[in-house]
């Protein structure tokens, strides 16, 4: 059910996400208009469309009349201004580039009438990059609205600025998306989920690229650990191998960073040039639209001392990852637990298997990823005196 404070919703970009978010709006009720500066973008909705529609179809979210209805009454504009004319919420979700996120929410904050919220569904782009551009007293209703595709948590993240009626609106428009809201205490780069799914997926080309391990055995190795139909090579080429690419385009804090980067644009530069990017392209890490990681026996082919090295690891640099965000207090244990969960359609988070594993198991086998150069001192050594601090 709507609440009071929203009747439009206009999404910014007419991408995937910008379609899908688009859809469970006006499932949930809103008045939606998408805007796009591309025509041809906008051409591209009703197919867009589609691919929607048999996903949550197929999986008994609504029906197909229900779900016709739906996109019927769905607006696209190329007209800022019109679109935005009487939106009480704007959610942008166009190309990952600060500068083009910059100048967008820039217009925004013009053309917007004054009470609307404006948020970023950016991924990895944090809401204090963005928000000097707009005037102070639109930053007071500015924030991080951000979906993970496929799963039903959203991240809101406020700025310096953002006010607490701003936050709590937003958390009530995401609940009545029939979503999970997961509101952080600061911003982060990668939010919660992608701060420990990212690492993983960095873990997992970092180890094929070093030759430990094939793409096959890497996301069998997941497939097992996490009980799942699908691993971190698989992830990829959902998401999009240029996806991930881009993202390795932004400097990080973190240590290794210049050579990670390295190694993994070695890997993945190939497919970038043969333009293999992923299922989009039918052709990336595996073959589209029947994946080997799909086939029957993918799981049982699964065997000897390297799978359990390689279980190890990328378990390890879950907890790593979780634990760390829990010492900076982006989120307690409690709620990163849970997103996870939620995110990943999982039944254990990582502090689960941190209980699961044991304290010292799990620092015995820290110690020797250390000593194998797959972690930093930098990152290790705060987190083992979280643990020792707060006896998780």
């Amino acid at each position: 059910m709507k609440i009071a404070e929203i009747n439009k919703v206009c999404f910014v970009g007419a991408g995937t996400m910008g379609c899908a978010n688009a859809v469970v709006a006006g499932l949930a009720g809103y008045k939606v208009v998408i805007y796009d500066i591309s025509k041809a973008s906008l051409d591209l909705v009703p197919s867009r469309f589609k691919g929607i529609g048999d996903y949550i179809v197929a999986q008994n979210i609504c029906s197909q009349p229900a779900f016709d209805y739906v996109v019927s009454q769905i607006e696209c504009s190329d007209d800022l201004n019109e679109a935005t004319s009487d939106a009480d919420l704007v959610s942008e979700s166009v190309f990952e580039s600060v500068d083009i996120k910059r100048e967008i929410h820039a217009k925004l904050d013009q053309v917007c009438p004054p009470h609307t919220i404006i948020t970023t569904n950016t991924s990895s782009i944090m809401v204090s990059e963005i928000q000097d551009v707009m005037s102070h007293a639109r930053g007071t209703l500015f924030a991080a609205l951000h979906s993970h595709l496929g799963s039903i948590l959203i991240d809101i993240v406020g700025g310096v600025r953002t006010s607490q009626h701003t936050v709590d609106v937003l958390e009530r428009y995401v609940l009545s998306l029939n979503a999970v809201p997961l509101i952080l205490k600061k911003e982060n780069p990668g939010y919660v989920i992608n701060a420990m799914l990212g690492p993983v997926l960095a873990t997992a080309m970092l180890m094929r690229q070093k030759g430990e391990a094939t793409i096959e055995e890497i996301d069998r190795a997941w497939m097992i650990q996490q009980g799942v139909p699908i691993g971190p090579f698989g992830l990829i080429d959902l998401f999009g191998i240029n996806v991930i690419y881009d993202s390795w385009q932004k400097p990080r804090s973190t240590p290794n960073y210049e050579q990670n980067k390295a190694d993994v644009m070695a890997l993945i530069q190939p497919y970038i040039d043969r333009q293999e990017l992923g299922e989009k392209s039918m052709k990336g890490f595996y073959q589209y639209p029947q994946p080997s990681y799909q086939s029957e026996g993918f799981i049982e082919s699964s065997k000897g001392d390297s799978l359990d090295k390689t279980i190890s690891l990328l378990r390890s640099t879950l907890i790593l990852n979780a634990l760390q965000l829990a010492a900076n207090e982006i989120a307690s244990p409690e709620i990163i637990e849970g997103a996870w969960k939620v995110a990943m359609s999982v039944s254990k988070g990582p502090f689960e298997l941190l209980q699961e594993q044991g304290h010292e198991v799990f620092l015995q086998q820290l110690d020797a990823h250390l000593q194998e150069g797959w972690f930093s001192d930098e990152l290790a050594l705060p987190i083992k005196a979280y643990l020792t601090e707060k006896a998780l």
